[in-house]
């Protein structure tokens, strides 16, 4: 019990101590440290945008008639295999077709997933489309053109080897 009694009226006086000595108490203003969040993040030193290759294609804008890409204007339908752009015939999601993918069987090497623009809506595909594109070798992925022109830039910049075909995004069935 005395024990007891001595610990109680001695932490006072420590405590008191402490604050007395304690670092804060002879600095004038006490250190900012980063949260640990920023210490540890690598947001600021990554930047895909600006550090993608010059050769490789980049979406960087869709109007409802058509793309920029690396800087150039494309008026229309755009069909990209790697880090190529072509024009490509269908105006709608109707017109697309076996025969205007055709290009898909002579393309080595085969391109991992077809990413499918297909206006402003995500359409079914027909099942003949379906089978023609897997007889190919590739997956088929459907999305509205505006996600389709990102996940071409995404999977392009991973470095894997991917196609899209693109309708405007004005388009609409």
């Amino acid at each position: 019990m005395a024990v007891r009694v001595r610990a109680v009226e001695t932490l006072p006086k420590l405590m008191r101590r402490l604050r007395k000595d304690s670092p804060s108490s002879t600095m004038t203003q006490s250190p900012v440290l980063p949260s640990p969040r920023r210490a540890f993040s690598l947001y600021d030193q990554i930047n895909l945008i600006d550090n993608v290759p010059d050769e490789q294609l980049r979406f960087q804008r869709y109007t409802e008639t058509g793309f920029t890409v690396n800087g150039v204007n494309y008026e229309g339908s755009l069909l990209c295999v790697e880090n190529l752009a072509t024009y490509w015939g269908p105006r709608n999601f109707s017109e697309i077709t076996p025969q205007s993918l055709s290009v898909f069987q002579i393309i080595r090497p085969i391109p991992e997933i077809l990413i499918l623009g297909c206006g402003r809506n995500i359409e079914p595909v027909d099942p003949e489309l379906r089978r023609f594109i897997s007889s190919t070798g590739m997956k088929l992925e459907p999305l509205d053109s505006r996600n389709a022109a990102s996940t071409y830039n995404i999977l392009n910049e991973e470095g894997r080897i991917v196609a899209a075909a693109l309708l405007p995004y004005g388009v609409s069935s």
